[in-house]
């Protein structure tokens, strides 16, 4: 399963080509497709599978429609689509994990979105510290995003709760903890 997960993962968000997919223009592919392609690919998937892949996502990385019939990733996208998520506004602040080689450049530049449709931030310190420790140890940046709103920036939530901005200028930016 979590390889299947970590396939839909790239092809949702990064290279449906990869599995002989298209994505619409808000991200959705339609599901029969994907599983008979999955299936090609040797990966055995069917509809009872795929759904508990979605269901017990950690991060909750995808979305059915409402019918089940369509199926998208829920964000971090780097191929074009435009998910429909409104402006909305965040809580006071939010969180971003990095590492010790990007935090000058951040503080210097920035949280930019990179090859992403969007910056990723999170509502809670444990999520961050997760995302950040994936890359080696975890340093937090508490994002004064409330400030941020004020000054006039967008902020999106994803379906999965993620809080989503296209840039967060350095001085929205400290440095909480280096958490090891």
């Amino acid at each position: 399963m979590k390889q299947v997960s970590r396939f839909l993962s790239n092809v949702l968000r990064h290279k449906p080509e990869n599995a002989g997919i298209e994505l619409d223009r808000n991200g959705w592919t339609n599901v029969e497709i994907l599983i008979s392609n999955l299936n090609e690919m040797n990966y055995v998937v069917d509809m009872e599978s795929l759904i508990e892949i979605v269901e017990v996502n950690d991060k909750q990385r995808f979305a059915f429609n409402d019918d089940k019939t369509l199926i998208r990733a829920s964000q971090g996208h780097s191929v074009k689509v435009d998910l429909g998520y409104l402006p909305s506004e965040p809580p006071h602040f939010l969180y971003h994990g990095t590492v010790e080689k990007d935090l000058q450049l951040i503080l210097k530049d920035g949280l930019k979105k990179m090859s992403r449709h969007a910056t990723h931030l999170s509502v809670d310190i444990p999520t961050a510290i997760n995302v950040g420790s994936r890359r080696g140890d975890a340093i937090l940046l508490k994002i004064n995003s409330k400030l941020m709103n004020f000054d006039g920036f967008k902020f999106y939530q994803s379906a999965n709760g993620v809080w989503l901005t296209d840039f967060v200028p350095s001085k929205y930016i400290s440095v909480t903890n280096n958490v090891k």
